[in-house]
């Protein structure tokens, strides 16, 4: 190696400066972060977010060369360096002929290189990392950048986040070994040059949110390996026994029972598919009528093992339902909806009348496997319009009912913004953020949810965590509709970020109703009171905020919640709640609001006071707590939510 640097150099010095590893490595500490931002949006993102950040940081640390021990070798700079550093340019050389190297597929008449494998280093174990999630202008731009080739993904980062003109850009190109920089720079002009969206924190491996790995299953792995010397004697002597064994159950649990029924249950030959047009004709349109999809329906050995599992799930299967969900085997042969292969994990979607059951398992042959249920019954069209078929990196897919023409983006928190087209493939999405991995905690700036438009109109529909994302209304209850027009996507702006506290909940339709706008005291404008109110599956555990919003505010205050009480829903279609409010002058007051049938409001205890009309606002003592109590125009009495 050095012996060859130490040939190079009378060329060297006739093409241009010649750069030592000290001078190398200084410029690979000065301009780390924005060596490895450069990697990473070169790199496919068909890699994953969390393999891509750590092959951007491994391929940049791999950019320097060897040879520091030995007498220091010389090495060729290459043109347009940053700032006119040449160690730069030398490293930027290298690091994009990896790059590139990392972004082609493997062949199997050729060893594949080290930069196409996983990295050694570095490593992260029992996490995920991810860069920050941005908008949907960073997420659109992604998904454009991915349709280009390597060489074409390059020149565009090269012009935008370099700022190097084309002439350099070839120089680049040709230096990091690509065999024609024009086509790359033919290739990268069908994208539209917004070059500042590549600053985003959307693209900065340096700058990262972690999560951890599935923590059931690395228990469960631990535990597999302290009992592997007694499983082996058990497999030994079950190998021995006569019959047919538990081999083609994979992960299931041993049979505790035999009987026709149970037994056609298992039966993959017994699975009811449905023919692609059914729904056309059918009186229904529910998940009863959607076909079998994908490219693994014919697979009997993994429709075997994921009916087995669901009817018997043994210790390494990691299984979650909603609640209120009923977790045991289906009581008949269930309907196919989807068997293929997403995201590195083989996917069975089954429907038995009453849930959807999803198994998962990966496709690299690693031990356990996923199953989870969802309560359905009841389903109507607006309901039955998608289910999750794959979360990865932050991301989710869908797989989108037959009768769903058109899919797409959109960002509540941004209702001005548009909606941004999904490709649908097969029925399946093409991946989009997912707002479930930011529930628990963490700042909110937008909230992704799918918007799909059928022969009967447009509706959104929002993950919380669960198989079938929630529907969102809004409207008086009662009289709510899909949230499709401006005066529906305003009035969910303000409170889309409160959807996080109603996951994972079995949460069937969340409806966001404004039911009040009140003067506020001391004249700066009017706060705005809106009433959520999430409706389940099972009937049971409906979830109700009142939430309230002053002027020059973003997103809404939560100053009430209840469970399992009919206020703001069809049968009661009536809300109280109130809040203490900090006025400019620094004076307290207690705020109330009733719907527009409410005829009076009054205040006892910490807080007194009364108000005809639907709204109260009475002077009040920081930390003071009151009872609110309405009076409906029927002449009834309502409490306040507490």
């Amino acid at each position: 190696m050095q012996s060859q640097d130490v040939a190079s150099r009378p060329a060297a010095s006739s093409a241009g400066p010649v750069v030592d590893v000290e001078r190398a490595e200084a410029a690979l500490v000065e301009h780390y972060p924005r060596l490895v931002r450069l990697a990473y949006l070169v790199l496919p993102p068909g890699l994953g977010r969390n393999r891509r950040v750590l092959t951007a940081h491994s391929l940049t640390q791999r950019a320097l060369p060897r040879g520091r021990s030995a007498p220091t070798p010389a090495i060729p700079a290459q043109p347009s360096g940053r700032d006119g550093d040449p160690g730069y340019a030398f490293l930027r050389a290298r690091l994009l002929r990896a790059a590139l190297e990392a972004g082609r597929p493997l062949k199997r008449a050729a060893w594949p290189r080290r930069s196409q494998l996983p990295p050694l280093l570095p490593q992260v174990w029992g996490l995920r990392l991810f860069p920050r999630s941005g908008g949907a202008d960073e997420l659109a731009l992604d998904q454009q950048l991915s349709a280009l080739s390597g060489p074409a993904r390059a020149a565009y980062v090269l012009r935008g986040l370099e700022k190097l003109p084309d002439g350099a850009v070839r120089a680049v190109l040709e230096a990091a070994g690509v065999e024609d920089p024009d086509d790359a720079l033919d290739e990268a002009d069908g994208v539209e040059a917004r070059y500042t969206l590549l600053e985003s924190p959307e693209f900065d491996p340096c700058s990262l949110q972690a999560r951890p790995t599935d923590l059931m299953r690395r228990r469960q792995h631990l535990r597999a390996v302290l009992a592997a010397g007694a499983a082996l004697l058990v497999c030994g002597a079950l190998l021995g026994l006569p019959g047919e064994g538990w081999a083609p159950d994979g992960p299931a649990a041993p049979p505790y029972a035999r009987n026709p029924s149970a037994e056609a249950a298992l039966d993959p030959a017994q699975l009811t598919k449905v023919p692609a047009a059914a729904w056309q004709s059918s009186a229904r349109t529910d998940f009863s009528v959607w076909p079998a999809r994908g490219d693994l329906t014919g697979d009997s050995a993994l429709l075997r093992r994921a009916l087995a599992t669901w009817a018997r799930p043994g210790e390494t299967v990691a299984v979650s339902a909603t609640p209120g969900t009923p977790a045991g085997g289906p009581p008949g042969a269930p309907q196919l909806l989807y068997a293929g292969t997403v995201d590195s994990v083989r996917v069975v979607l089954l429907y038995d009348g009453l849930r959807v059951a999803r198994y998962a398992e990966p496709t690299d042959g690693t031990a356990g496997a996923a199953l989870d249920f969802s309560r359905v019954d009841g389903a109507t069209r607006a309901e039955a319009g998608a289910v999750v078929l794959s979360r990865a990196d932050g991301n989710v897919r869908y797989l989108l009912a037959p009768w769903v023409r058109k899919a797409a983006e959109r960002d509540l928190v941004k209702p001005g913004a548009g909606a941004m087209d999904l490709t649908v493939t097969g029925g399946v999405t093409s991946p989009m953020a997912s707002p479930a991995a930011r529930q628990g905690g963490g700042s909110c700036t937008s909230w992704n949810v799918l918007q799909v438009t059928d022969g009967t109109g447009t509706r959104l529909l929002t993950d919380l965590a669960e198989l079938v994302p929630a529907r969102l209304t809004a409207g008086r209850p009662g009289q709510a509709g899909d949230v499709a027009g401006a005066r529906a996507l305003r009035a969910w702006a303000p409170n889309a970020c409160w959807l996080g506290a109603l996951g994972s909940a079995g949460v069937r339709s969340v409806n966001a109703w404004p039911y009040a706008h009140q003067p506020l005291p001391d004249g700066s404008g009017t706060g705005d009171w809106v009433c959520t109110r999430a409706e389940t599956w099972r009937g049971g555990g409906e979830r109700v905020l009142a939430q309230f919003r002053t002027p020059g505010t973003a997103q809404a205050a939560v100053v009430a919640k209840a469970q399992n009480v009919a206020a703001c829903g069809a049968r009661d279609p009536h809300v109280l709640a109130g809040v203490l409010w900090k006025a400019q002058s620094g004076g307290w007051y207690l705020l109330a609001a009733g719907d527009r049938e409410t005829e009076a409001v009054r205040a006892s205890g910490g807080v007194r006071g009364s108000a005809t009309g639907s709204l109260l606002a009475v002077p009040a003592r920081q930390g003071a707590r009151a009872e609110l109590k309405g009076t409906l125009e029927d002449g009834r009495t309502i409490g306040g939510l507490t």
